[in-house]
């Protein structure tokens, strides 16, 4: 009974990884429609490989969608063009695609359901916050900040400086 007690044990916890640190957020902010309406939570997490970003939100339109970090923490409506240029401090080119890319807030597109709803998390590779205590990359969480923008359309990955995704639809402040 007991090897057999050792063994469920066992399987139970293959592939579990324990966490580097709590799963406390760095930061948690808003998520703003374009007329300010709040349409969920963003939450950013120091990881050991970078930043992790996780989006909780509803009332977005269905389809597609770019999504980048931009480099200062203004979300201001209706535009968010306070939000500044995509976070780019290896100053690169603009998509995945584009030979001499990417951006550090190049994140790619999100598919949201016909029903509004995201909930996903996000990957800053290498990303850290201001105090230095994640690590020697890029600072992200700095003094002016940064923010998460959410595009109208989804993002071509390759054409600079923004991959044609349009309208900053939403923000949130990291």
């Amino acid at each position: 009974m007991l090897r057999k007690s050792i063994l469920a044990i066992a399987i139970s916890t293959a592939g579990c990884v324990p966490m580097a640190a709590p799963d406390v957020p760095v930061v948690t902010s808003n998520l703003v429609s374009s007329s300010g309406a709040v349409l969920g939570t963003v939450r950013l997490f120091s990881e050991p490989t970078g930043l992790t970003i996780r989006i909780d939100a509803r009332g977005l339109p269905p389809g597609m969608h770019g999504v980048h970090v931009h480099s200062v923490g203004r979300c201001d409506a209706p535009d968010f063009k306070s939000a500044g240029s995509h976070w780019n401090p290896t100053t690169r080119q603009h998509g995945h695609q584009n030979p001499a890319g990417f951006h550090s807030g190049d994140l790619g597109n999100l598919g949201v359901g016909p029903e509004g709803r995201l909930v996903v998390g996000l990957l800053v590779p290498g990303a850290r916050v201001a105090d230095g205590s994640d690590g020697d990359g890029p600072v992200l969480h700095d003094a002016d900040g940064a923010a998460l923008v959410i595009h109208a359309r989804p993002d071509d990955e390759k054409t600079d400086p923004s991959g044609n995704s349009g309208d900053r639809i939403a923000c949130a402040i990291l």
